[in-house]
């Protein structure tokens, strides 16, 4: 099982798949090409005397192709599955992929950074913030509060605390 980019012919489908038109995904892919082996020579340049095989040795990968990797991206971040879905849905298992998207992430983000449409994520002022939404006067923000494994060490305890104390578990029978 795995997902074939090339059986969408609905452009609507697709969008809904990817968060982006054919034609935006066509203009996306080359530089993502060339951000992956940019990125991929950086690491090599960096473990090349602890390295034990060539550039290319080793197991080869269920996302075979620069277009699958993209789309497998692209799909990740518009419908934000579960690893164990995600998985599912491009024949890899839960923990291939996660490494996948570990790996690919910050491909995808040289990309978009180096076509100058990375959104910003850090603000250092209020000021900085207003310019970035322009005109925009009202923001929403919707989020949710995850559970998560508590940390061992006292000081990261601290800053993990949300204020919530001794939260209500549901527990089905």
């Amino acid at each position: 099982m795995g997902i074939d980019i090339n059986s969408i012919h609905n452009e609507r489908q697709f969008k809904a798949l990817t968060g982006t038109s054919r034609q935006e995904f066509q203009q996306l892919l080359p530089v993502f090409t060339k951000s992956y082996h940019t990125l991929r020579q950086e690491v090599y340049e960096k473990e090349k005397a602890t390295r034990h095989r060539q550039p290319g040795g080793g197991q080869k990968g269920k996302l075979k192709t620069m277009e699958l990797k993209l789309f497998f991206m692209l799909y990740y971040w518009k419908v934000y599955p579960t690893y164990d879905v995600l998985g599912f849905q491009f024949g890899l298992d839960r923990s291939k992929a996660c490494t996948n998207v570990q790996a690919l992430w910050p491909v995808l983000q040289r990309t978009l950074d180096t076509l100058e449409v990375l959104p910003s994520r850090a603000f250092s002022s209020v000021d900085e913030l207003r310019a970035a939404f322009g005109e925009v006067q009202e923001l929403l923000i919707d989020a949710t509060e995850r559970d998560h494994q508590r940390p061992q060490d006292d000081h990261a305890q601290r800053e993990k605390y949300s204020g919530k104390k001794n939260a209500i578990r549901s527990k089905i029978p």
